[in-house]
């Protein structure tokens, strides 16, 4: 049948569709009048209603297998119909105005007047990405009013606005991975409108979007789809809850509702890229696994929108061939995080070496990294108590595939009290922190605030209204911190409103001190990453990096530029070829003195060497 994005696209004409390949029969919900849906190949139901243009809201009835349409058993003869039955949002709903639990809306997407026709995108070799979420970056928590802020990234050097899900959910605010309709956009954000003006907004200013989508999961209230049919498969159920039915009887229709939903943020949002959540989740034994077959759609729409799209995915199985090309035998994703990196980075500004940072205590882990890409690349990974990983072709391998950070919305938020790096350390060591990232030869991301140094946290908080399920929820959280060490009795309460509050974004910081010292030092890193060839080289094999655990510095060199970085708490004095020029300094006190500089701890300084060093 269709691959239509939604029933409410077929109402110009009042036709409507939906799967649900075990239902005895499905009734089509518009205000008070039933219309009794046909069964149709393939476990789809249609019906045509008079003048469906008039069709604002709708849903669906759906009836037991066994039973036809009058709640009767099959072959039985009719009854007075079974009303008690619930109308259910379409699976494929664009608008849910009332909630996840009301009824659906109809949205047309090509209402839009898009103003960025001359929009040609952005690669994201070269880039600079911007993770923030809608509901905490300003204080109103919309689209619109995160539009007024693009200015603030574009002065930042920013090339790609991270968006975190924005998908229906039950409440009024979250993280956005308990969504559970992923053709919606969440109501109090904007809804779908809002969006469509957020990315035209962006394009305007020249950023491109990564929106940031789950389908290894739904969210536990408001999860409808196992009434209409087989989408998930219960044995094989992942940390979040139950899994996608992409392998399985049936599943030709679950993977088509995945892979129209990546049409649409395409077609109908314009948006440049999607980072696909935990696909380390995504359990598909077939030949073409669904990853593969989401980059062959991608680059086929590319080729027809002439712009460039982008996967990113998050993964933590630390295997390369999601990221190598398709004809070299991988998947042929754009990138993917590498969280090495941030461990590494962690631990050389924390020295919190607890849980699975353990492994990345000594500077020599950091050094791997920034050579290969992944510390874990078939070593022993103590914290899950086995080999991890798979090494990267180095060689073949263009480092802008790996996207890097020093802070993001898990690695702050998955924390007991959701405390940013700015909580323990001082501006000099996030300076230090931003150097090393923009320096790396991958692609570097920020989490929303940290170009300041943002003193409000980050932490987890959900709304649910369902009392059993907040109260779960918040027990959960403290049963995951055991296993890091962390006291328990520190955790916040994700249900308390003040644990959403204490999390949004004060912009009245970057105006003066620590604050504005710090912004000042990151815009300097996002002008120089554009006026320097070296930092947006992707050519890993030409990366060199050496560690000294004992003074605690690591030095990485990129053809003619060359950083230091000393992550002592003492001064350190690191021998420089005659001849070097400071490029940036950490420090405004910081010279080059002959043949070596004085690095103050913690601190680092960008040089650039009289000639190019060429890796042998």
């Amino acid at each position: 049948m269709s691959t239509q994005a939604g029933a409410a696209v077929h109402t110009r004409d009042g036709y409507f569709e939906v799967w649900a390949p075990l239902a005895g029969a499905v009734d089509l919900v518009v205000e008070d009048t039933t219309h009794p849906m046909t069964a149709a190949a393939e476990g789809w139901w249609t019906v045509r209603v008079p003048d469906g243009t008039a069709v604002q809201t709708y849903g669906f009835r759906v009836h037991p297998a066994g039973t036809d349409a009058d709640g009767d058993e099959a072959g039985a003869a009719a009854g007075s119909g079974d009303e008690d039955l619930p109308v259910l949002p379409d699976p494929r709903s664009r608008r849910q105005p009332d909630g996840v639990h009301g009824r659906s809306a109809v949205f047309d997407p090509s209402a839009h007047r898009w103003r960025d026709t001359a929009w040609t995108g952005r690669p994201l070799a070269g880039g600079l990405v911007y993770e923030l979420h809608i509901g905490t970056f300003t204080p109103e928590g919309t689209f619109d009013a995160a539009t007024e802020r693009l200015p603030h990234l574009v002065d930042l050097g920013v090339t790609h606005v991270e968006v975190l899900p924005v998908n229906g959910v039950n409440g009024t605010h979250n993280w956005g991975y308990d969504g559970v309709l992923w053709y919606t956009v969440h109501e109090p954000y904007g809804g779908p409108a809002g969006y469509q003006r957020f990315v035209d907004a962006c394009h305007a200013a020249g950023l491109a979007v990564v929106q940031d989508v789950v389908y290894n999961h739904l969210g536990p209230s408001g999860n409808y789809l196992p009434t209409f049919g087989p989408y998930l498969h219960t044995e094989r159920a992942n940390t979040w809850g139950a899994g996608m039915n992409l392998d399985g009887e049936h599943s030709d229709v679950v993977r088509r509702y995945i892979l129209d939903n990546l049409a649409m943020w395409f077609e109908d949002y314009h948006v440049d890229g999607l980072r696909l959540d935990a696909v380390h989740a995504l359990v598909d034994h077939r030949a073409v696994h669904l990853l593969e077959q989401m980059a062959v759609e991608t680059d086929v729409r590319a080729a027809h929108l002439g712009r460039p799209l982008t996967l990113i995915a998050e993964s933590d199985m630390n295997d390369p061939r999601l990221i190598t090309s398709r004809e070299a035998g991988g998947y042929g994703l754009t990138a993917q995080w590498s969280d090495d990196f941030h461990h590494c980075l962690h631990v050389a500004l924390t020295g919190e070496t607890t849980g699975y940072y353990e492994d990345f205590a000594s500077l020599s882990a950091f050094a791997k990294v920034l050579e290969r890409g992944f510390f874990h690349d078939g070593t022993l990974s103590t914290f899950r108590g086995r080999r991890h990983g798979r090494q990267v072709d180095v060689p073949r391998m263009p480092a802008s595939r790996f996207v890097v950070f020093a802070q993001d919305h898990d690695q702050i938020g998955n924390r007991a009290i959701g405390d940013r790096l700015t909580a323990t350390l001082p501006p000099a060591a996030l300076k230090l922190g931003a150097l090393v990232l923009f320096a790396s030869p991958f692609t570097p991301m920020l989490f929303m605030g940290e170009e300041w140094g943002a003193s409000t946290p980050w932490q987890f908080f959900t709304s649910h209204p369902e009392p059993d399920l907040g109260k779960a929820t918040a027990e959960g959280r403290i049963e995951e911190f055991a296993k890091m060490g962390w006291d328990p009795a520190t955790v916040p309460d994700p249900q308390d409103p003040e644990t959403f509050t204490r999390s949004k974004l004060d912009w009245s910081e970057p105006d003066g001190g620590d604050h504005a010292d710090v912004l000042r030092f990151y815009r300097a890193l996002g002008a120089l990453r554009r006026a320097e060839t070296e930092l947006t080289d992707p050519r890993l094999y030409r990366v060199t990096a050496t560690a000294d655990d004992a003074s605690r510095t690591l030095t990485v060199t990129r053809g003619q530029l060359v950083l230091l970085a000393n992550f002592s708490a003492e001064p350190a004095a690191l021998p420089v070829p005659a001849g070097c020029e400071l490029v940036l300094a950490t420090d405004d006190t910081i010279r080059v003195d002959g043949d070596s500089v004085s690095v103050p701890g913690p601190g680092g300084v960008l040089l650039r060497l009289p000639e190019p060093v060429q890796p042998e």
